[in-house]
């Protein structure tokens, strides 16, 4: 995602309460809690990162409940400082609505997460993946994580259509003969794509991960085009099956899954190992295609560059890298793969959605309900 978070105009909706469209300002108005006496007995919020822009009504059910202290984007020494000097107080939550700040300390690892107050039980933060965050120590701490993933369901499944459709019908050969503005390329990908593309259509796309994220995926690819609907996940989803247009097939094992799949869609969390290696590739069909729209660590780069290279890979779509914000260079320059910069989830509805979502979290768990979108509760039984 960019730097510049989506204002409201963006999308078309009105200005925050207090303001019109001529008078709002480039950055939205501060909804700090600079007007909130330090000494209220209401639990505190630690707000990291930008100001809110969107659920204005949502904010204020917010600060009628909690004070709401800022940290703004603090490096990480200054947030090591600011949390050992206890300048926030003994707050209970931290809300990072956006993204693109609020993360400047680096990743929550045991060490900041040792700072933290005893009394913090819930940090919920924008985004879909938590792989910068160790949820494991958090849960020991007794601290809810939540992520966003919800908000950001439909781009994400979106992007994997595209990639989908992109990695079947050798979309980035003629897309990159065409931008070239060389005749004879043009002339080579006009007369030769046809031997080598197929239509989707009755071929079976493999999902790895049908969470909320390869649900919509299967939805979308059985419905759009036909596609049979192969998944592997820990649990069998009996209920996500069925509801599936064409009825989806759970493989119990990775390896069943890689051997039957025309495509295979990672759409799995990053848990800290690599899931596609050498040994890997070599379960896969011959010419079939890979997605990823989940963690770039989760392949094993140059063993995909050898997949490709023997023809096991006929085809990929990556959005995320390995070693972001560096591309692999080898991949980014193939004819049959498309590289994205880890845009899948990034739309105004998915900023809209970040925002809203862990002010919910937040009020649903301190209204007794639970956290709305928590991914460590296992650890967190445990402890």
């Amino acid at each position: 995602m960019s730097a510049s978070t989506p204002t409201p105009q963006d999308a078309g909706l009105p200005p925050p309460p207090g303001t019109t469209s001529s008078t709002l300002p480039s950055h939205p108005i501060s909804t700090s809690s600079a007007s909130v006496s330090k000494s209220s007995t209401k639990p505190t919020v630690l707000h990291l990162g930008d100001d809110i822009r969107w659920n204005h009504a949502l904010y204020t059910d917010l600060q009628a409940k909690f004070n709401i202290e800022r940290s703004y984007s603090l490096g990480r020494e200054e947030f090591k400082k600011a949390l050992k000097e206890k300048k926030w107080g003994d707050f209970v939550a931290m809300y990072r609505p956006f993204w693109n700040t609020g993360g400047e300390m680096g990743n929550w690892d045991p060490e900041l997460i040792s700072l933290l107050p005893k009394s913090c039980k819930i940090y919920a933060s924008a985004g879909a993946g938590f792989d910068w965050v160790d949820t494991k120590t958090m849960a020991e701490h007794g601290i809810t994580y939540c992520n966003s993933a919800p908000a950001c369901t439909e781009s994400v499944a979106d992007t994997a259509i595209v990639f989908i459709i992109s990695a079947f019908r050798a979309i980035p050969w003629s897309f990159l003969a065409a931008r070239s503005l060389s005749p004879p390329k043009f002339v080579d990908a006009n007369q030769n794509i046809a031997a080598v593309t197929h239509n989707p259509a009755g071929h079976i796309l493999g999902i790895v991960g049908l969470g909320k994220i390869g649900y919509r995926i299967a939805q979308k690819a059985s419905l759009a085009f036909d596609m049979k609907i192969w998944y592997h996940d820990v649990v069998r989803m009996e209920d996500r099956e069925e509801s599936v247009s064409v009825s989806a097939k759970w493989c119990p094992t990775l390896e069943e899954l890689l051997q039957g799949a025309d495509c295979v869609v990672l759409a799995t969390p990053f848990n800290g190992a690599v899931l596609l290696s050498t040994e890997q590739f070599k379960q896969f069909k011959r010419g079939s295609r890979l997605v990823n729209i989940a963690r770039g660590k989760l392949i094993d780069e140059p063993a995909l560059i050898m997949a490709l290279d023997e023809g096991i890979i006929s085809a990929a779509g990556l959005d995320v890298h390995a070693n972001e914000p560096h591309v692999n260079e080898d991949l980014a320059k193939r004819e049959n793969v498309m590289v994205l910069c880890h845009t899948a989830g990034a739309s105004v509805e998915s900023h809209v959605g970040f925002e809203r979502l862990g002010i919910e979290n937040i009020l649903s768990y301190f209204e007794g309900k639970g956290a709305v979108t928590p991914v460590n509760l296992q650890w967190l039984k445990e402890k």
